[in-house]
Parts: C-alpha cells; structure tokens; sequence
C-alpha cells in the first residue's frame, strides 16, 4: 500500500474509532440509567448491537482498502472476522488477536439475536454477559487499531 493510501485509511480509521467511541458513552450512558425495566434491557442490547456494527464498520473499511472486498452471503459476518484476525503477508497486518477475535464473535451472535429477535424479551443474564464482551471490545478494539496503523505505516512493513 502506498504511503497516501495508508494515510488516508489511518484517517478513515480513526474517524470510525470516533464512532465508535460514541456509541460507547451511548452504552455507558443506558448502563447508568438502570437494568430494570425490559425498556432498559432492550436499550441497552441495541447499543451494545450497534457497537458491534461500529466493529464492523471499521473492519469493512479495511478489507474494502486492501481486499476490494467484503463478500456476500449467510456467512460474510463470521468471514469478515476470520479476515480481519489473519495477516495476509506482504499485504496487510492481522487487525484482530485470538482473544478479540473470542470478543467479536460472541458479540457477533448477540447481534444476530438482538436484530432477529422482535419479539422475545432480552434474558438479563444474558445481557450482563454480553455487556461484559462489550466493554472488553470497547477497551481492546481502540488498542488493536492504533497498532495495525502503525504497522502499516512502518517503513519497515513491506506490501510488496
């Protein structure tokens, strides 16, 4: 990747992280105001859906810069991670650890259940556990970002 490339991608990516970091005080802010209430629990699995999306978005802004791609069909979600969780040497540095990967894809599921379930009441226990990968997200992902930006603008990092 050319060095404008990287830089202009370093710069999508930190405005995503912004978002990101956005629907983070957002989940915050719903955790604050209480469990109790069926109201509260579905608010607070949306934001917790909708952080995950923000995840997504980012790792979809990579694999648009480097792959061209984000696929298609049932399984491009789980696709998607398993990507972003692999180098492709020479081209791009892995963005996801094993235990991020872990994260993601537990909240992966959560998402699909929350965008699927129309009509089933959010389980509490659930939700806590959930909201637990949500904050682990919200303190790794930021970390895992900075570090492939600086990978890629590593002049010892060879795309060649």
């Amino acid at each position: 990747m050319e060095k404008y490339q990287a830089a202009g991608l370093a710069a999508e990516l930190k405005a995503q992280l912004r978002l990101f970091e956005r629907v983070q005080e957002r989940l915050q802010e719903r955790v604050a105001a209480n469990t109790e209430t069926s109201a509260q629990l579905d608010s607070i699995a949306l934001q917790i859906h909708n952080l995950y999306c923000a995840a997504e978005d980012l790792m979809k802004l990579i694999a648009q810069s480097f792959e061209n791609r984000i696929g298609s069909g049932v399984d491009w979600h789980c696709s998607l991670l398993l990507r972003m969780s692999e180098p492709v040497p020479g081209i791009r540095p892995a963005l996801l650890s094993e235990d991020l990967f872990d994260i993601m894809n537990r909240l992966r599921g959560f998402r699909h259940f929350v965008r699927h379930a129309y009509v089933t009441d959010i389980d509490a226990a659930q939700l806590q556990i959930n909201l637990a990968f949500a904050v682990q997200l919200t303190h790794e992902l930021p970390t895992a970002v900075h570090q492939f930006i600086g990978q890629l603008e590593d002049p010892d990092f060879s795309s060649d």
